[in-house]
């Protein structure tokens, strides 16, 4: 034998059984991944563990926390709900500053604002070339005005990222509830997404109702889809999406246990649901279907009888006041600073997102309650979180511990977990323990943890903290173990 037949045959025997398995237990799928019939229960539970998110949805949980904006035509009309035959010339704010809102929102630790640029009624913020029915025909600034590309404008300079609602209902369009409809819709999403700049998310709802002629609309979601692709492939398309799901209340609170792997099949209940072709599944031009509102979406008994699963992330909105438009009335209703902060917990540390609206006045400015609310939780949240009392702790991990020694006795209330979400999510049930000089006391016990678990608890002292992995969906990969104190008055 050549040396030349040794070496090629020391290297294929490496490739094939020593090299190629080891890269087969660390492969890892990015956003969905089929299940097969062959997959055994453990095959399946490894293959969500290994499934992870897109860049795009990486960057978009990285975000945590965005700030939505409902103004229009309904913040003149003090409605909640659009309603036909509405004129352009109601629409006139005296005293419009986007900037205003951009540094509000980046000053309250937002790092994203969502423009409402066309609600249910139809009416659009921008000059679209496609209806009459926009502010190109109110009296704000003589009809040459754009809030759109004032708040994109402000948004770049307030070093914020912008994101675009858009409804497809639409109480006034005389074509809705047509194929012609379709189009008209998509001219206006190139409109928006062509000519103000980066878009990081485009939000949609479900809403469909009925138009001026007593018509519903059939959707063309897949194709809405493709224009983003197209036009902004680097926005993530929210809740009636491929990329991030709504959580399913409008409370501010998600649930304690929150997957971000959940099955993209219809459940057994809704056999005759639509299944997303192979192509829309490799393009991310698809609408998940299944119900995805319900209390648990993510359990191995979910997972184990799914036919494909998808990394589809929770985000969690809430309005600063009870409705999303501006109404005098709730002035005195503002949500509090510890409301606010308690949301927080319950969302972003609930391996969610938390977009939060904070609708301007007949103005155009976000009013000073809302502002001073906004404020007093950022203070809240900087005092807590500010000062990290593990900063000089020795850390000791294993497969299923990771251990902080501290230089001396502190106490802490707060208590931030992260895994490496960008390798997937794996932690199924964990334990917080303190040790009291005789023995290791639990202090929390908790479910899943994902891009971020914010923990709150009865103040305890101590030196020894560690945190204890019971079940997980395959190694552990713990990326923030972090202990802090709130402040005693909140």
């Amino acid at each position: 034998m050549t040396w030349f037949r040794f070496f090629f045959f020391v290297f294929t025997f490496l490739l094939l059984f020593i090299i190629n398995p080891l890269l087969s237990q660390d492969l890892f799928y990015e956003q969905v991944v089929r299940i097969d019939a062959k997959d055994k229960p453990d095959e399946i539970i490894k293959k969500a563990a290994h499934l992870i998110p897109s860049r795009r949805q990486a960057e978009w949980q990285e975000t945590e926390f965005a700030v939505f904006v409902h103004f229009g035509m309904n913040t003149f009309t003090n409605r909640e709900w659009g309603e036909k035959g509405t004129v352009p010339a109601l629409f006139n704010p005296s005293a419009l500053d986007a900037r205003q809102w951009a540094t509000t929102a980046k000053k309250a630790g937002a790092k994203l604002l969502i423009l409402v640029a066309k609600h249910h009624d139809g009416f659009c913020l921008w000059p679209s070339k496609f209806t009459e029915y926009s502010v190109k025909n109110s009296p704000w600034k003589k009809g040459k005005g754009d809030v759109v590309a004032e708040v994109a404008e402000a948004c770049r300079d307030a070093g914020i990222k912008l994101g675009i609602y858009i409804s497809p209902w639409d109480l006034n369009s005389p074509i809705y509830g047509t194929d012609a409809y379709n189009v008209y819709f998509k001219q206006q999403l190139t409109e928006l997404l062509s000519n103000y700049g980066p878009i990081d998310e485009v939000w949609f709802d479900g809403a469909c109702g009925e138009g001026p002629n007593g018509k519903r609309q059939l959707y063309d979601w897949s194709g809405y889809y493709h224009i983003i692709r197209t036009l902004q492939p680097d926005a993530v398309i929210s809740v009636m999406g491929p990329d991030v799901r709504w959580v399913g209340t409008e409370s501010g609170y998600g649930r304690e246990t929150e997957w971000s792997v959940v099955p993209l099949s219809a459940s057994a209940k809704d056999k005759n649901a639509r299944q997303p072709q192979q192509k829309e599944i490799r393009n991310d031009t698809f609408v998940p279907p299944g119900n995805m509102m319900e209390q648990d979406l993510g359990s191995r008994e979910k997972i184990l009888n799914a036919s494909i699963l998808i990394w589809y992330p929770s985000e969690v909105d809430v309005s600063i006041r009870p409705g999303w438009f501006y109404h005098p009335e709730e002035d005195c209703l503002v949500k509090s600073p510890q409301k606010l902060v308690d949301i927080w917990y319950s969302s972003v540390g609930r391996n969610s997102s938390l977009l939060l609206n904070i609708p301007p006045d007949k103005r155009g400015l976000i009013h000073e309650h809302d502002v001073t609310a906004l404020e007093e939780m950022k203070k809240i949240l900087d005092s807590t979180f500010n000062t990290d009392l593990t900063e000089k702790a020795e850390e000791t991990k294993n497969d299923s511990l990771v251990l902080l020694d501290l230089p001396e006795a502190v106490v802490f209330d707060r208590i931030l977990l992260q895994e490496n979400f960008r390798n997937g999510q794996r932690v199924e049930l964990f334990s917080l323990e303190i040790w009291n000089e005789e023995k290791w006391v639990e202090v929390f016990r908790g479910t899943t943890i994902g891009y971020m678990r914010l923990l709150q608890i009865d103040p305890v002292k101590t030196s020894r903290v560690r945190l204890r992995i019971i079940e997980s969906r395959d190694l552990a990969q713990i990326r923030s173990f972090k202990l802090f104190k709130a402040p005693s008055d909140n």
